[in-house]
């Protein structure tokens, strides 16, 4: 039975300045942690909501409370904010202006989405029981922009909180419908840097060097063979080198290649086997070849982990708002990452995934997220709104 058989089409009214406002941050997208003019745009679409508003020092972070003055319990609600660094090729009207910057992950979608969940629990607070935090947060794609703003005290910043919700759209699933699942969601990531030093000289004598590149090359076809070897197929990783770089021309042998890469996974212990082991593998290949091969790991976000009890409970108000063919259980993790982590290994909570395939496409051929064509449909923004209002409003009622 619905609890709130309002919400999704009080949420459709919203719809249209949602969608004002997710164009409006399209169209001049900002990275990184600092987000000057996008923290003035929610700022401006949430002013005369009666919130407790404060801007983030060390970034251009919003946090707004909604307090009922009733007791109860705290919920936070987040949205990132920061776009990516690559062009867009959409075609679309509202475009990005900014020149190799694009809302290529729907944060746009995100922001408008939570801001109209404010609107939508003002008009709701006489159910209210307890406090909402909305977290409006920068530094999402890499800059580690929550780990930031629970530094500056947004768990806090109402009281301890009691469980924390956030949405994340995709392309890549069918319009309107919700995804999620109890346990890892989400894999851990850390970048790779690997320095591979020889003897640089003529091309034309390699034994009179130590030629750098050849050793590179062995190191990454070695690493894909130590992921198939020394990973447990079901608590998997995935190792990718994205980035090559030796040389100036082609008469001369380099001193110095370097390896550039990406290692996803969704558990602590294969996270530190895999740098153990590769710390192994790039140091005996180098040795082997009488190069210096040197690896250093830039840790990234960690595995994101939905409390178990929080997305059961998750999953079942969405089918109670949304009906329960909208609403699916996911078999498995995605191995993309999420800064979201961090809240989750502070609080109890939940992260789903947003279907937002355009309607003239298919979602299993859609541009997906950081394509530099993706499109998301806005129509789906409605149940998003409504989805992080209910979460509130039901969470309140317990």
């Amino acid at each position: 039975m619905n609890q709130f058989p309002n919400l999704l089409s009080e949420a459709d009214e919203l719809l249209p300045e949602a969608i004002r406002l997710r164009r409006d941050l399209h169209a001049h997208p900002e990275l990184g942690l600092d987000l000057p003019r996008t923290q003035a745009a929610v700022l401006a679409a949430i002013n005369g909501l009666g919130l407790n508003v404060t801007t983030g020092k060390s970034l251009s972070s919003v946090v707004a409370i909604l307090d009922s003055g009733r007791p109860g319990p705290t919920v936070l609600l987040r949205g990132d904010m920061d776009a990516l660094p690559m062009p867009e090729d959409t075609g679309l009207e509202f475009a990005s202006s900014v020149e190799g910057v694009m809302h290529a992950c729907g944060h746009d979608a995100h922001v408008a989405m939570l801001v109209g969940a404010a609107h939508l629990l003002r008009a709701h607070d006489d159910e209210l029981r307890g406090r909402v935090v909305f977290m409006f947060q920068p530094g999402e794609e890499g800059d580690h922009g929550a780990r930031f703003m629970i530094d500056e005290g947004v768990l806090e910043a109402a009281g301890p909180v009691d469980m924390a919700f956030a949405i994340h759209q995709s392309p890549s699933l069918p319009n309107g419908m919700v995804f999620t699942k109890g346990g890892t969601l989400l894999a851990s990531a850390d970048e790779i840097f690997i320095d591979v030093k020889g003897r640089g000289g003529h091309a034309s004598m390699p034994y009179q060097t130590i030629d750098p590149i050849p050793v590179a090359c062995e190191i990454v076809l070695a690493i894909q063979s130590m992921v198939t070897r020394k990973v447990d197929v079901f608590d998997p990783a995935v190792v990718t080198i994205a980035h090559v770089t030796a040389g100036t021309t082609s008469n001369v042998i380099p001193e110095v290649a370097h390896i550039h890469g990406t290692v996803r996974t969704v558990s602590a212990r294969t996270r530190q086997l895999i740098q153990d082991e590769l710390e192994r593998l790039v140091t005996g290949i180098g040795d082997a070849h009488g190069a210096l091969a040197t690896l250093r790991v830039l840790p990234g976000f960690p595995v994101t982990v939905n409390d178990e009890a929080a997305a059961e409970w998750t999953v079942s108000v969405a089918v109670d708002l949304l009906g329960a063919d909208q609403v699916l259980e996911m078999p498995t993790p995605v191995m993309g990452a999420e800064d979201f982590s961090y809240v989750l290994e502070n609080v109890p909570g939940a992260m789903v995934f947003l279907g937002t395939c355009p309607d003239d496409a298919e979602f299993t051929t859609a541009a997906p997220n950081h394509s530099n064509r993706m499109v998301l449909n806005e129509t789906a923004m409605a149940k998003g709104i409504a989805l992080y209002a209910a979460i509130a409003l039901a969470r309140s009622s317990q």
